[in-house]
């Protein structure tokens, strides 16, 4: 009586695999997704609550939203003090526009603040001369934990085809992080900052608990893209913590030679986190 082999047995195995279990497969009425789980219910991954806030949105580009805490809008300077003594902000305000005084050196916001969201624009001057960090220097600290520079920095400076270290151009978180592209417009022209800030927290003792997050829109272009801080600005030796629970928000007179930068329409709308 002939016996199959083993290797017989697994060939034909594998024919039949080929051939008759696929026509059999076919065979079966196909059953959608839902009706195999006929306890899945769309609305259990619904939410209802809580409602949204409604934000009415600016009028036009750039114009502040409804529940926005304007800071500066062409007229004064109530909402700024001089970042040495909190005495009045002495810059210069005309025609809508709010110009360095580098003599009278930083001011910053009367109001502290934790996580935001920051628009404001800024002018080079048309004309401008000077090279690398000496050609419009300013910067916006997002957080100002000292009279002079100490804070959080992304650097406002001319980087339309002026050269310098990466971690120092336009937008940079300043010697921490280079933008993403550079995408400057000519001086003379306003450039536009959109600025989400997710701060640091402590613990009581002063130990970081969890670091700032900054991402930056420079006109309209994503240059900082959640970007992890390391610390504090630093100008020589690397960044570091210090605790503080709510900051200024600080305008820098830079004391470098060329004339000075220009602001406008700036706000501020507080992040509940």
């Amino acid at each position: 009586m002939y016996r199959m082999t083993v290797d017989a047995m697994h060939a034909m195995h594998r024919v039949l695999a080929r051939t008759i279990l696929p026509v059999a497969l076919s065979a079966l009425p196909w059953v959608p997704a839902a009706a195999q789980s006929p306890a899945a219910d769309p609305k259990a991954t619904e939410q209802w609550t809580p409602v949204p806030a409604v934000v009415s949105p600016g009028a036009t580009q750039g114009a502040p939203p409804s529940d926005a805490i304007v800071l500066f809008d062409g007229r004064n300077l109530n909402e700024w003090v001089a970042s040495k003594d909190h005495s009045p902000a002495a810059w210069a305000v005309d025609h809508g526009v709010l110009t360095v005084n580098k003599a009278a050196g930083n001011i910053e916001t009367k109001r502290q603040f934790k996580n935001f969201q920051l628009h404001l624009e800024w002018r080079i001057p048309e004309g401008i001369t000077g090279e690398g960090q000496g050609r419009g220097n300013s910067g916006v600290f997002l957080a100002s934990t000292g009279p002079g520079d100490e804070g959080y920095e992304i650097q406002i400076l001319d980087s339309f085809q002026n050269p310098t270290y990466v971690n120092g151009q336009a937008a940079s978180v300043y010697k921490q992080s280079a933008p993403l592209v550079n995408a400057m417009r000519k001086p003379g022209q306003w450039q536009l900052y959109d600025i989400v800030w997710t701060a640091p927290s402590f613990d009581p003792d002063g130990t970081l608990q969890s670091p700032a997050f900054v991402t930056v829109f420079h006109n309209g272009i994503l240059v900082q893209n959640h970007f992890q801080l390391g610390g504090e600005t630093r100008y020589v030796g690397s960044p570091v913590y210090r605790k503080y629970e709510r900051a200024a928000i600080k305008l820098q007179a830079h004391g470098d030679p060329s004339p000075p930068v220009s602001f406008r329409n700036i706000w501020v709308r507080e992040i509940e986190q």
